[in-house]
């Protein structure tokens, strides 16, 4: 089998992850996707040392030793992520990627110090006079 096709596949692969990632608002499918990109990593790492083994002649499987790795890590980075999202569904109530976006940047308008966040500069000293 030419190295092309695995190659090829894996490229697919990288590439549909990577769409995943930039276009998807649920983490969920955020994390899938990363396992996608994580799986066309491994595929071109056991497809090369299967390559450069025939062209070596030497039998080290170094590629099929750190994809072995490369799944170790996908398997707690999936544990923990799924972990983290659970966690903020439960606080939240959403997994949505943009709305957690909002909140932890400051633009959510609910709550005691919405019109601190609004405020500029110079209202700010205003405003301090008139609680004094």
């Amino acid at each position: 089998m030419h190295l092309a096709y695995p190659a090829v596949l894996a490229a697919l692969l990288f590439c549909t992850g990577l769409y995943g990632v930039l276009a998807r608002r649920n983490a969920i499918l955020v994390l899938m996707s990363v396992e996608l990109m994580l799986n066309a990593v491994n595929l071109n790492l056991v497809a090369f040392d299967v390559w450069l083994s025939k062209a070596a002649r030497e039998t080290l499987h170094s590629g099929q030793a750190l994809t072995l790795f490369t799944i170790a890590i996908a398997a707690a980075e999936i544990g923990i992520g799924l972990a983290i999202v659970l966690a903020v569904h439960r606080n939240r109530g959403t997994s949505d990627i943009d709305k957690l976006r909002d909140t932890a940047e400051g633009h959510d308008t609910v709550g005691p110090d919405s019109d601190a966040l609004t405020a500029g500069p110079a209202d700010g000293a205003g405003k301090a006079e008139a609680t004094a």
